[in-house]
């Protein structure tokens, strides 16, 4: 049994594989010991969010609920604690389901599939988005498959394996209205199943901790988790408008001389940058950087030109930050500690602006993970 952090290409698991020597991961293994319904959560980007959002929902509607995985808690650690009236959330990253043999979720929730973790790839998105959709490969007649009607890639692929395998796929989209899902409608939510509908809530209603278009995507997928699982609409509409955020996730940590500073250390992928980035109308000093996973930043370049105020790049990777985003901005200046970089920012930033830690890469050339890099910013900010 194998820790998400123990790449297959290690030495002790190839000698495993070499001998036909079964290799299981640790939620593979927690799966069999578990006699609750599993909603299970994966995308290269929300998917602690939407985990917590899909606990706090089942909580509310007095549920008991364990929530693990890839969310800080082993699944193994918890799974005793569930008993067949129980939920269980997980948060599945693609390491924790390289080596999965009969998981099988109840729900399946498929976020989105955006470059991320490459290095433990071979640089190919293809092989890492196999590993996510592995979330979906044992699923059959009577599970669910939540997933993001708009990412082209994901929708093909579970429209093709639900009619292979008999799950029933439950869509969410922000672009078009679906057969069977959640979708928004004159900014109203709407849940479609069946072929009856019901407005569940004004998209805007939810909390203010799920600004931004990413976080509706969560919403959606969380409010069908709720559905498919027979949480009552009131529950669910309670859920999304007292829900208060992720730690480390666009954490507001405090205005200073009218500039806001958001944590977002969380962010450890371009896409989850392009994200935050975009939830945002007021001029951004972006902190970004730490060890590169072959980012590509290119995406990120509309937005850096449109928002950003300055780039302050830390880390092993702040030259290619300085490079690939730095030269798209007004002004740019590497940081050789995070203290160094907030006050690089702090000296940048203009009254109205905001000044956010959005690395785009991992934490650990400078940090023990990223809540500690999370940590150490909040700290700093504090201390203004």
């Amino acid at each position: 049994m194998v820790s998400p952090g123990v790449p297959t290409t290690a030495e002790v698991v190839q000698q495993a594989i070499r001998r036909a020597l079964p290799v299981y991961s640790e939620v593979e293994v927690a799966s069999w010991f578990c006699l609750a319904p599993i909603v299970a959560i994966t995308g290269s980007n929300g998917k602690t969010t939407t985990t917590r959002i899909a606990g706090h929902l089942f909580e509310t509607a007095g549920r008991h609920t364990v929530i693990a995985g890839n969310i800080g808690l082993a699944f193994s650690d918890q799974v005793r604690e569930a008993t067949s009236r129980s939920v269980v959330v997980l948060e599945v990253s693609s390491f924790q389901l390289d080596h999965i043999d009969r998981f099988r979720p109840k729900v399946s929730v498929l976020l989105n599939i955006t470059p991320d973790h490459l290095n433990r790839y071979d640089n190919s998105f293809e092989a890492y988005a196999a590993a996510k959709l592995r979330i979906i490969g044992n699923q059959q007649a009577g599970d669910v498959c939540i997933y993001n009607h708009d990412d082209t890639h994901i929708r093909t692929h579970i429209t093709e394996a639900a009619r292979a395998q008999g799950f029933t796929p439950v869509a969410i989209s922000q672009k078009e209205e679906v057969e069977t899902g959640a979708f928004l409608r004159d900014g109203n939510i709407i849940i479609r199943i069946e072929n009856q509908e019901e407005i569940l809530m004004q998209a805007q209603d939810r909390s203010p901790a799920l600004a931004g278009r990413h976080n509706l995507y969560n919403s959606l997928a969380a409010a069908m988790a709720g559905r498919v699982m027979e949480v009552r609409s009131e529950v669910i509409r309670n859920s999304l408008a007292t829900f208060e955020g992720v730690p480390h996730r666009l954490e507001w940590v405090r205005t200073v001389d009218g500039v806001r500073y958001v944590n977002d250390s969380k962010a450890t992928n371009v896409n989850a940058v392009w994200y935050a980035l975009e939830s945002y109308s007021e001029p951004v000093v972006l902190i970004a950087g730490g060890r590169d996973k072959g980012n590509d930043y290119s995406s990120l370049v509309p937005l850096i030109e449109e928002k950003a105020r300055a780039v302050v790049a830390i880390g092993e990777s702040k030259e290619k930050v300085l490079r690939e985003l730095g030269s798209h901005a007004p002004e740019a200046v590497a940081a050789d500690s995070m203290d160094a970089a907030i006050e690089q920012a702090r000296r940048l930033a203009r009254h109205g602006d905001v000044v956010l830690l959005s690395p785009a890469c991992s934490s650990f050339d400078m940090f023990e993970n990223y809540e500690d890099r999370g940590d150490t910013f909040r700290r700093i900010v504090n201390k203004l």
